[in-house]
This record gives structure tokens, sequence and C-alpha cells, in this order.
């Protein structure tokens, strides 16, 4: 997704079709050749102790993988789902949050497309990194699977 516009249509249709997407603010930061990030203000997805909260940063690497994968694939009409998913909380975030995700190499990403484009289903494992000032605080790896 190389432009601004592209990543607020990609904004306007998860905030759409995932409502708690909305409910947390999330943005799309950036979405550029097969990197993107999505952000969430701390402010709405904090836990009692006022670090970002569990459920928030698994939600948001979760929609960033989606994402990555939704615009990789270029099908608007594919159904993506997570099959199977795990995560490390490395250390507690304790500002905005934002996940990001780099597509596999090439091979992978087309063998994915190839695979999809002959049976109307595929799947490919992608990894999400959440961080704060440098420091990794959240990985994330999920299996995600697409469906015509």
């Amino acid at each position: 997704m190389p432009n601004d516009q592209t990543a607020r249509e990609l904004e306007d249709y998860l905030h759409r079709a995932i409502p708690l997407s909305a409910l947390m603010k999330i943005r799309v930061e950036k979405c550029v050749g097969g990197s993107i990030t999505l952000g969430a203000p701390l402010s709405t997805n904090h836990n009692h102790l006022g670090t970002a909260f569990g459920g928030s940063l698994a939600a948001l690497a979760t929609l960033t993988g989606y994402c990555a994968l939704w615009t990789a694939l270029g099908n608007k009409d594919a159904h993506i789902v997570i099959r199977r998913s795990n995560i490390e909380y490395l250390c507690p975030v304790t500002g905005d949050i934002r996940a990001s995700c780099k597509l596999p190499p090439d091979n992978l990403v087309d063998g994915f497309r190839t695979q999809f484009g002959r049976h109307g289903k595929a799947r490919i494992t992608l990894a999400v990194s959440i961080g704060e000032n440098g420091i990794e605080c959240v990985r994330f790896s999920g299996e995600f699977v697409a469906i015509s």
C-alpha cells in the first residue's frame, strides 16, 4: 500500500469490519512495501497498573497481521481469519502502542498467493512485534488463513 489515501481506506475498513478496532482507536500509521504498523493510544488500552492491557496488545498484534495479509493478498473479497497464535509479553508497554509486521520473503508470499488462487484457501505464518524505545516488548506469531 503505497500512500496515505490507501492507509486511510484500510483504517476505515478495519473500523467498519471489526468494531473493536474503532473502540481501541486503532490507526494505520504505516503501510508501505510489505510492512505495516498499527498504533493505538494507551489512554483507551491500559490496565489497572497504567500499562498496556494484555488483551489490547494481543488484539492489536492480531489485527496488524490481519492487515498485512489483507493488503498483500490484494483481494478485498477474501476472508482472513486467525488459525493459531502465540504471544510473549517480554516487558510492559508504558506508552502508546505500536505493532509492526513485515511480510515474509517474497517467495513465501508468492507461494501463498498462488495457493490461494488455485485452491481458494491458503495459510501463512506472520510475525508481529510491539516495541517501545527500541526495545521489543511483545512478540507475536500467528498463522492466518485466507478463504475465498
